[in-house]
């Protein structure tokens, strides 16, 4: 069909994930610039609804899109004693992508300048003043936006070379038992008490919604995914076996791999292109937390246009991603035991210092005293080693943003 007319806009969004919607969130918080956001239509490269976790303290813009908040969090140890910790004035807090839709699609919607468009992404195209995006609507209809800049959440078809490469991969349930079986106010952050893989580790996640619903979920660290069956028994036996839940329902799944790996993420794909998300690195390399770190950054993105700056900052410091590539290393080689080292950190460090560090806003002196209370010896091994290691490609399945 004939080719619409060019549209124009001072930004465009590729992705209506978390990352996405982040940086459109940020953008028309902010006002004064003309935001596209650019959507698959209904079909297989829309992503089914997923679940979205952070912790952070006061009000923070999302509380619209906050469907659950814990201020207690529990960790069982493989020794099956539990951790108990408050993280104040930190809270660990639950999105729901459908919520965090509606509220960033009403901001498009009562903005000035901002507009949701449904349409596949067929490419973009660095230009002069900017950047062109070819799409195609609905129908067949060809259509060509411009805007001087374009931010990319789309994941990447191949991930960049790495040191370790391990993934975080999970199952989750949204359960309703037949009798009250969970703490509304506590939320299980790790449970080890799971049967533990030959290499990585494996961990039941807890987040309860009320008396008798919760989402559970069984995760690994490790280097491949499972089959969907492999993960229904191994939440089978974490639901029956560990928690006693006795009869339940299931209401609905959720399923999702997040790359674990020291890999440098470009930030920019051309002039006028830029990554956000985990295609941008924001994913941290050894939690595969990234809703906090993509919140950070849209804000950040969000002033620097504002100001007219055209560096884009990178989602976390180099002190960060040093560290987790040993910590990454460590787990792989098997020189560290996961679940114990978790369980030590949280049973050593104060709760708001510790999460603050996993989420890399902690001084260096802060971190001195973190890393003290780590394996010392097997940390300091691979830290000397990682400079001598090989970066290698691997290839991995379409990764998606659930969780975390």
């Amino acid at each position: 069909m004939t080719p619409r007319p060019a549209e124009e806009s001072d930004v465009i969004v590729i992705g209506g994930g978390a990352a996405g919607l982040s940086l459109a969130h940020r953008l028309t918080e902010n006002g004064g610039a003309t935001v596209t956001v650019v959507e698959p239509p209904d079909g297989p490269l829309r992503p089914a609804e997923r679940t979205w976790c952070y912790w952070d303290a006061g009000v923070d813009g999302l509380e619209e899109a906050v469907s659950a908040s814990w201020s207690v969090l529990r960790l069982h140890g493989a020794d099956r004693r539990p951790v108990v910790v408050g993280p104040a004035p930190l809270t660990y807090r639950m999105v729901r992508s459908t919520d965090f839709e509606r509220l960033v699609h009403g901001r498009l919607a009562r903005s000035d300048g901002g507009r949701l468009l449904r349409a596949t992404v067929e490419s973009v195209r660095c230009v002069p003043g900017g950047a062109e995006v070819r799409c195609m609507l609905t129908g067949g209809w060809s259509l060509t936006l411009r805007a001087r800049r374009v931010f990319d959440s789309r994941p990447l078809p191949v991930l960049p070379p790495a040191r370790t490469w391990l993934l975080q991969h999970f199952r989750g349930w949204f359960v309703r038992t037949d009798a009250d079986r969970f703490d509304p106010l506590v939320a299980d952050l790790m449970d080890f008490r799971v049967p533990q893989p030959a290499h990585g580790l494996a961990f039941g996640y807890v987040l309860p919604l009320a008396p008798d619903r919760a989402l559970v979920e069984y995760t690994q660290f490790s280097g491949n995914a499972l089959t969907t069956e492999a993960y229904e028994s191994a939440l089978g036996h974490y639901c029956r076996d560990v928690l006693g839940l006795g009869a339940l329902t299931v209401e609905r799944a959720e399923q999702g791999v997040i790359p674990m790996t020291d890999a440098r993420f470009p930030r920019r794909a051309g002039p006028a292109h830029f990554r956000v998300g985990t295609a941008g690195g924001a994913t941290r390399a050894a939690t595969g937390y990234t809703f906090a770190a993509v919140q950070r950054q849209s804000r950040a993105i969000a002033a620097a246009l504002r100001d007219g700056r055209t560096t884009i900052p990178a989602p976390h410091g180099r002190r960060a991603s040093a560290m987790d590539a040993v910590l990454l290393r460590a787990l792989d080689t098997g020189r560290i035991d996961g679940p114990r080292f978790f369980t030590d950190l949280f049973r050593r460090i104060p709760a708001e210092r510790l999460l603050r560090f996993l989420d890399g806003a902690t001084s260096l002196r802060e971190e001195w005293g973190i890393g003290l209370r780590t394996p010392v010896l097997p940390m300091l091994r691979t830290a000397a080693e990682l400079p001598f290691v090989p970066r290698r490609s691997q290839s991995f399945a379409r990764t998606g943003d659930n969780h975390r």
